[in-house]
């Protein structure tokens, strides 16, 4: 069963974001940081498996971040605050378009 949560990390001023599986692992991750929810990361651990295997890690990481690399069971005490689908699925798409359109502007400018 897939769950959507989200939970606050003061030290950091950021708000995460989490899609996991039946499993536990992160599927999907958004990372909103400060006091305007800057989207810093929007990853998929299928679409960074993809890029690994492709050879173009990098560039996805530089685009979109990594996911959690341990499954939720391990991490230390925490209190999330379950999410619909749909919650997730917003703030999801808002994310990635940030990541991309940031992407574009240094691509942008490195040509």
């Amino acid at each position: 069963m897939t769950r959507w949560f989200r939970n606050y990390w003061a030290e950091e001023d950021t708000w995460f974001y989490f899609e996991a599986g039946a499993d536990g692992w992160i599927t999907r991750q958004v990372e909103l940081q400060g006091p305007l929810e800057k989207p810093v990361t929007a990853a998929s651990s299928t679409e960074w498996e993809a890029a690994q295997q492709a050879g173009a890690l990098a560039d996805y990481e530089a685009t979109f971040g990594i996911t959690a690399e341990i499954p939720v069971h391990e991490w230390d005490p925490y209190a999330p605050q379950d999410l619909a689908a749909d919650e997730f699925e917003a703030v999801w798409l808002a994310a990635r378009a940030t990541c991309q359109a940031r992407a574009r502007v240094r691509a942008a400018r490195g040509a």
